[in-house]
């Protein structure tokens, strides 16, 4: 007979479902299970015959003396605020933090701003994966928290492998990067929870519609970054832009003011808190200028997408129109930490914290006393270095 549980690591354990009662199973799923007095257990992923989960021993929770985490960011660009916001939450918490940055060169500013640097090759390299994962192993990290969209999948489809030697990714389910990296899938979705959003076609199927509503909007199916984005007036832009930009849909223009959320789901799924911050200024596709908004509807939209999705972790963000007419209307959805995100954790939605608090197990109070009407301006600030890529 198998045992009931096998050790992987020091702190992650694997149940083997035929040998655990269905009932410990259940409360497994439910991302909480208490199996003694002393011990707490949290799933860290699921495979078809095993349920992995982490140990946290409460005596852990109470010291914070020598509470120590390794966090680590990947493609950390110049997500400087980001890098500070941690260091500011760790020290409120008295934890001995670590901030490990990644990237694919020594010339993004924040490899200059964290605690240990690591080079590696570009996400389209095979060896990304294994290479990251060697370093996760050598370092000892705890939590790896993604940057960029065009990461997310390959992070998804490898969190379990990481979660074998104890590091967690702070990622979204595979199914919910599916839906959101691709344009048509998000209208699907978003239209099956009846979520207000606007109309949205291929390319091969606008141009088969005998009558055309003008102004439309066109970007890349799988696009980003606001990277290949256009208003259409026409039916000779139409085609034009059609084959300029790579496999495009075309939306419905609607007139209105951005805004876009950040949601904090934690490790359990459930959406708790989601910051509107509106969008007064973008640069390169990165907001600039932005304020906080404080609407109760435009929340609980946010809420409601996240939901819908059902397999959100961690902070996601929601881009949504709000029209002169009050109709939220949503646009995109990124399940990760938006570049925007330093006002949402500077209102008080202190997303470092709440992230630390929970993988350590530790009771946090997550809620939206957040400031409204915080403004956020940004300016370019320089490292100076001798630089070996440079």
């Amino acid at each position: 007979m198998k045992p009931l549980i096998k050790e992987v690591s020091s702190e992650s354990y694997w149940l083997n479902k035929k040998s655990v009662p269905q009932r410990t199973i259940a409360l497994a799923l439910d991302f909480r299970v208490k199996v003694r007095e002393s011990t707490l257990w949290w799933i860290m992923s699921k495979r078809a015959d095993i349920v992995i989960v982490q140990r946290w021993q409460t005596r852990s929770m109470k010291s914070t003396a020598n509470t120590s985490l390794r966090v680590l960011l990947t493609c950390v660009g110049r997500r400087v605020e980001l890098i500070q916001a941690f260091r500011r939450a760790a020290d409120r918490m008295k934890i001995d933090l670590t901030m490990h940055g990644s990237d694919i060169t020594l010339l993004a500013p924040a490899m200059h701003h964290v605690d240990k640097r690591h080079l590696l090759p570009r996400l389209s390299n095979p060896s990304y994966i294994p290479e990251l994962m060697k370093i996760a192993r050598r370092h000892g990290i705890d939590l790896i928290i993604p940057t960029i969209d065009s990461e997310l999948g390959l992070l998804a489809s490898s969190c379990e492998a990481f979660a074998e030697f104890g590091c967690r990714v702070v990622i979204s389910s595979s199914e919910v990067i599916d839906i959101c990296s691709d344009k048509v899938l998000t209208f699907s979705a978003l239209k099956k929870a009846k979520i207000d959003t606007p109309a949205t076609w291929t390319f091969d199927e606008i141009l088969q519609r005998k009558r055309h509503r003008f102004p439309y909007f066109m970007k890349p199916r799988a696009g980003s970054a606001g990277k290949g984005n256009y208003r259409i007036d026409n039916v000779e832009e139409l085609r034009i832009l059609g084959q300029r930009v790579e496999d495009p849909i075309v939306q419905e223009f609607v007139n209105g003011v951005e805004h876009t959320m950040d949601v904090y789901a934690g490790f359990d799924g459930e959406p708790r808190c989601a910051v509107p911050r509106k969008r007064l200024e973008v640069r390169t596709g990165e907001v600039s200028k932005a304020v906080i908004v404080k609407d109760r509807r435009v929340m609980d939209v946010g809420l409601a997408v996240a939901r819908a999705l059902g397999g959100c972790r961690g902070v996601v963000t929601v881009q949504c129109m709000v029209t002169n007419r009050g109709r939220i209307r949503v646009i995109e959805m990124n399940p990760r930490l938006g570049g925007g995100a330093p006002l949402a954790i500077h209102a008080g939605a202190d997303f470092p914290r709440w992230l630390m608090s929970e993988h350590l197990g530790r009771r946090v109070k997550i809620g939206e006393s957040f400031k409204d009407g915080l403004t956020m301006l940004r300016y370019d600030q320089s490292v100076f270095g001798r630089i070996k890529d440079a």
